[in-house]
């Protein structure tokens, strides 16, 4: 079974952030007004799509079995998540992250999502390839063309939606699957397919391996990296170091050798595990950092807690300050 939930593995519900110390397309990055509480938007590579700096990734939202990481509560209500959503809008953080493996998390937002806002505020980013059994908690993988056709119209169906903005190949952490799959070519074939029938905007893949990640920055519209940003100082949580404080050394971590890959194509850059599954000792000056690399687009956080999304937006409104 897969041990890689996207980028929704970071922070439980209880979890504090120290702030240390929308949908459409465009093709230049926005600052929040002085005093406003919603993040910078990005665009997405070539893609076009404009997307929060932040991202929501739903994984809480939708299973409780076979994660890897201690302290998963149970599913919160539909009233938790809709308080969740509509912090997300309110501060601006559109891009959604979900997946067939994340159990019920698709459905329940294709219910939610337009009791928040309308279709066209959001960024949904989904996957295609992992299969995951809730009442066995054993997931399996299946790339095979008629899967992914199936799975892509399951996602339009549950997500209540005419398109895919974004969809991504599937890969667990730290595995040769990802380079095999890419290599062959025949799963990126069938997304494109899918792409000119005006089902799926943009296509892509979320990559274990460095191998992974080269080929899909030159096969692929938008990568999915592991990334986070450098070491804590003696003095985390004092004042600022190398430009973005917080303790934090500013030096990205996980797969760069990807991101530069994906730049050069200018591939749309999703950040995942940017708190490294729930470590990061300062999460706000981890984010503020790893952002701070402009070609890294969107940093996906999962969190069922609205608290982590404000205390998030503030550290980034913090490090604009400080520049």
């Amino acid at each position: 079974m897969s041990e890689d939930h996207g980028a929704s593995d970071e922070l439980s519900a209880g979890d504090e952030l120290h702030a240390g110390g929308t949908g459409g397309t465009g093709d230049a990055e926005d600052h929040a007004d002085a005093g406003s509480e919603r993040v910078p938007v990005r665009v997405l590579g070539k893609t076009g799509l404009r997307v929060g700096a932040i991202g929501l990734g739903t994984v809480k939202l939708g299973r409780t079995r076979g994660l890897k990481y201690a302290g998963v509560p149970a599913l919160p209500s539909d009233e938790q998540a809709l308080e969740l959503l509509r912090a997300a809008r309110e501060l601006g953080v559109n891009l959604i992250d979900t997946a067939p493996a994340y159990g019920v998390s698709e459905r329940r937002l294709g219910e939610l999502l337009p009791r928040v806002a309308p279709r066209e505020d959001w960024v949904l980013c989904t996957k295609v390839g992992e299969v995951f059994d809730d009442a066995t908690g054993a997931g399996h993988y299946d790339f095979t063309p008629g899967h992914i056709r199936a799975s892509v119209e399951r996602s339009l169906l549950s997500l209540k939606s005419d398109v895919l903005d974004v969809v991504l190949l599937h890969f667990a952490s730290s595995t040769e699957l990802d380079a095999q799959v890419l290599e062959r070519g025949e799963a990126v074939g069938v997304l494109r397919e899918l792409q000119a029938k005006g089902l799926v905007r943009a296509v892509g893949a979320s990559v274990g391996t460095p191998q992974g990640g080269a080929l899909a920055a030159g096969v692929c519209d938008v990568v999915m990296l592991t990334l986070s940003a450098g070491g804590v100082s003696d003095g985390a949580g004092g004042g600022v170091s190398g430009g973005v404080g917080g303790g934090v050394s500013g030096e990205l971590t996980g797969d760069v050798r990807s991101l530069t890959a994906a730049s050069l194509h200018r591939a749309g850059v999703l950040a995942k595990k940017p708190l490294d599954s729930g470590r990061a000792a300062d999460p706000g000056a981890t984010v503020r950092a790893l952002l701070s690399d402009a070609r890294v687009h969107c940093a996906v956080v999962g969190t069922s807690n609205p608290r982590n999304l404000r205390q998030l937006a503030a550290a980034l409104r913090f490090g604009e300050q400080d520049q």
